[in-house]
């Protein structure tokens, strides 16, 4: 039983969970999925929703893909991948709408452009195609928490200089306002978002000791 234990959370699986935090993180190492770190991260609550909803389309996505792996044609593989995807994507747009209204319709279209997603594509088709489950599941939890931190990041940013709030709480005491403070408008605009990510990749990448390497 120990030596079961230590292979499912084996060095190389370890690896699976905490690379994607950092070294090959999704969004600012790779750039991948990088639209709705700009589209969705006005607000905490949005980023986190949609951070929610890509762990689970991606957690069963690989699951689905590695579980069929042996059984899918190569010559429509990527079909099978958007077919899946897109059913997962369906059915958390549809668990939304059912409990949270509000957040739903906040992120609009954007939780339906998670079926093009560059990192889920790029997961089942480059790891889950080839991997068996547990691999896929680490490497899915890996990848969709590298997406969110960043995610919740901006949003965090974005939103207490943008608004003064967090998660729509009230941040900055009235004293500060009383004073002159002033939330600063152009942190909600689609720029700022832009402008926030650049900056979160810029410091990832100089501190990625194998980029450095490379270059």
């Amino acid at each position: 039983m120990e030596s079961k234990k230590e292979s499912l959370f084996s060095k190389k699986n370890r690896k699976l969970l905490t690379d994607p935090l950092d070294d090959v993180n999704p969004i600012s190492i790779q750039v991948l999925g990088i639209c709705s770190a700009l589209a969705i991260t006005v607000q905490v609550e949005q980023a986190f929703v949609m951070s929610l909803s890509v762990l689970a389309v991606m957690f069963f996505g690989n699951i689905i893909i590695s579980t069929l792996r042996n059984l899918i044609p190569s010559r429509i593989r990527i079909i099978v991948e958007l077919v899946v995807v897109a059913a997962l994507v369906i059915l958390v747009n549809e668990i939304l709408k059912a409990f949270l209204p509000d957040v739903s319709e906040k992120l609009s279209v954007f939780v339906g452009l998670i079926i093009t997603n560059c990192i889920i594509m790029g997961r089942l088709e480059a790891f889950a195609l080839g991997n068996k489950i547990w691999p896929s599941i680490l490497d899915a939890i890996g990848n969709a928490m590298g997406y969110a931190w960043i995610l919740i990041l901006v949003a965090f940013v974005r939103e207490l200089f943008g608004s003064g709030k967090i998660w729509g709480f009230q941040v900055f005491p009235e004293k500060f306002y009383e004073l002159g403070y002033m939330n600063n408008n152009i942190m909600i605009l689609p720029p700022m978002a832009l402008i926030t990510v650049a900056i979160i990749i810029w410091v990832q990448r100089s501190r990625n000791q194998k980029l450095i390497e490379e270059n």
